[in-house]
Parts: structure tokens; sequence; C-alpha cells
């Protein structure tokens, strides 16, 4: 393998890697508050239809596309589809105390029917011969580089040149992890946070609105997780929408959760990590075509030994909060 092709993979490694980041996060901020939230696949596909839709129909209604709306309109879609599907999650599992894994996996089921059916749809208005439709106009406004970049010395590294040739959004979700750390360590709001996920009984003692603090966190992590499903449309795939194209990239998210180990900053390197093994089989030379399903595996076997790793870890700050995954039951305090 050649400089070159190494390059070429680090650059596919992080724009792959930068959906599942986002989900991530999202999850992260959501298990701080006890929450397991199974549905973040679900919801980031819900992401992605809500802001190809609200793309498809912003371009389709212009005859020129403004750069800010073409931003600022499918983003907007996307955080709306993702915070109501979050509201209804939160609403089953923290007013109903209804079982989390199951909700979870009830979420996931109906976003990527959701996404399904909407873009089937959209297939079908549009009477295409093939089985997506596009919205490059709006995607090329989120792969964007910054303006200085085209202004840097020609001696340059190429390195430092890829890393400053992505949309914002890639960058948006290296901020997000900053702060969501800093946030969970450094803030009082973080520290409650923690608080009501590792025992909420005490928490809720202590005077802290458990119920307030699991429904905005998991909120918050819904909406940054949805985002996550948006690039993966706009920016990964360059605005191109096909029924199932986002597949089960979302369960991924979760798994980098684990890898991890609840921290946001270290999250980042496990998504371009899972990102490069998502994309490490189109780069390999002289492989046989009968190895290629067994190559674009390795994602999920990696997550295997990563669950394998982490469970071996006997130190308490590696491991998930306390009351993960379960109903708080204020009357039993």
């Amino acid at each position: 393998m050649n400089v070159a092709t190494l390059l070429i993979i680090i650059r596919r490694a992080i724009l792959m890697g930068t959906p599942l980041l986002f989900g991530a996060i999202g999850e992260i901020i959501t298990e701080k508050s006890g929450n397991l939230n199974l549905g973040i696949p679900g919801i980031m596909y819900i992401g992605a239809i809500s802001g190809a839709v609200g793309g498809f129909v912003y371009k389709s209604s212009v005859v020129y596309v403004d750069p800010f709306l073409a931003v600022f309109i499918p983003m907007m879609c996307t955080i709306l589809g993702s915070l109501i599907v979050s509201l209804i999650y939160c609403f089953l599992t923290i007013t109903l105390r209804a079982n989390q894994n199951v909700t979870g996996l009830a979420i996931t089921t109906f976003g990527i029917g959701c996404g399904n059916l909407f873009g089937g749809s959209i297939i079908k208005i549009i009477k295409s011969n093939v089985p997506f439709f596009a919205v490059g106009d709006i995607a090329k406004e989120y792969n964007k580089p910054f303006p200085f970049v085209e202004y840097l010395p020609e001696k340059t590294p190429e390195l430092i040149k890829i890393l400053l040739s992505y949309g914002f959004m890639v960058y948006l979700a290296l901020a997000l992890a900053i702060i969501t750390t800093l946030i969970i360590k450094k803030t009082r709001i973080g520290l409650n946070l923690r608080a009501v996920g590792e025992n909420p009984a005490t928490a809720d003692a202590a005077g802290i609105n458990v119920s307030m603090y699991k429904y905005v966190a998991t909120c918050v992590g819904g909406v940054i997780a949805g985002l996550g499903g948006l690039y993966y449309i706009l920016g990964n795939s360059n605005g191109i929408w096909a029924n199932g194209a986002f597949g089960d990239k979302g369960w991924l998210a979760i798994a980098i959760v684990i890898f991890a180990t609840w921290k946001p900053v270290y999250a980042i390197l496990g998504s371009y990590f899972f990102g490069a093994l998502c994309i490490l089989y189109n780069y390999l030379d002289n492989i046989p075509i009968t190895f290629i399903p067994l190559l674009k595996m390795l994602p999920y076997v990696a997550t295997i030994l990563v669950l394998i790793i982490v469970s071996l870890r006997k130190k308490r700050e590696n491991q998930p909060p306390a009351s993960l995954g379960l109903s708080y039951f204020r009357e039993e305090r």
C-alpha cells in the first residue's frame, strides 16, 4: 500500500467515521443519564430522511439554491424529526416507564421503516429509473471546505491539506465531542447528569430533577445522533438517498460508546477506526472477490472484540453508569 492510497483511506475513514461520531456522542449523553437508547440507529435514519426530504422540497421549490438555506433547512428538518422521535422514546421510557430495550428496538424498526417509506415515495414522485433520489446541490454546500484552504502554501504537507478539506460538519462533530467532555467533567450540569445516571434516588433526594435531566439528555443525544444521519447522506453519500443505504451503521455508533468507555473524546478515535474498517476492503490489492464479504464483516468482528476487552476491564471508570437501562420509580426511594 503506497502513501497516496493511505492518504485516501484516511480521508474516507474520517468521512465514514463522522456520522458514527455524531451517533456515539448522542448515545453517550443519553446513557450518562441512565437511559439506554437502542433506538439510536432509527433516530439516525429519521434524521437522514428528514434532512434529505427537507433539502429535496426546498431544491424543488426554487430556481436558485441559496447556500445558507441549503444548509439551514435540511438541518432544521433533521433536528425536528430527531427531536420528535426522541420525545416519543422519553415519554414511553421515562413517563410510562416502559422497558428501555424493547422501546429502543421498536424506535429503530420504526425509524428505518419510516425512512424507507418516505424515500421510496420520493423515488415514485420523481419517477426515477434507479432506486434513489439525489439532492446534490444541497450536499455540495455541506461538503464545501473552508475558504482559506485554497490559499495554503504549496509546501503544506498533503495530510494537513486533507485534514482541512472537509465540510463544516466534520469539525462540528469534533467540537461537540470536546464540549461534551468538558460539560460532563467540569460543570455542575455534568455532575448532576452523572449523579442521575449512577443513582437517581440519591440525586432526587439531593433536589435534582431526575425526569428533567433524563428528558433533556435523551433529546439532546437524539438530536446529535440525527445530525449523524444527515451527514451520512449529505456528506458521505453526496446527497444520494437509496433505501437501505444507511444500513446498520447506527449499531456501530452504539459499539463505539463501549469502545470509548463512555468518554466522548475517546469516541473520536473509535469512530475513525471503525470508519476505516468499513471502507478498507475497497483499497486492498489482489483480494479474491469471494473474500470481500468477509472483509465487510471487519467492523462487526471488531465490535465483538471490543465488547470482550471492555468486559475484562475491572476499573469502575471504564464501566457504564450504574443505573443504565433501569427505570426510576420515585415512590421506591
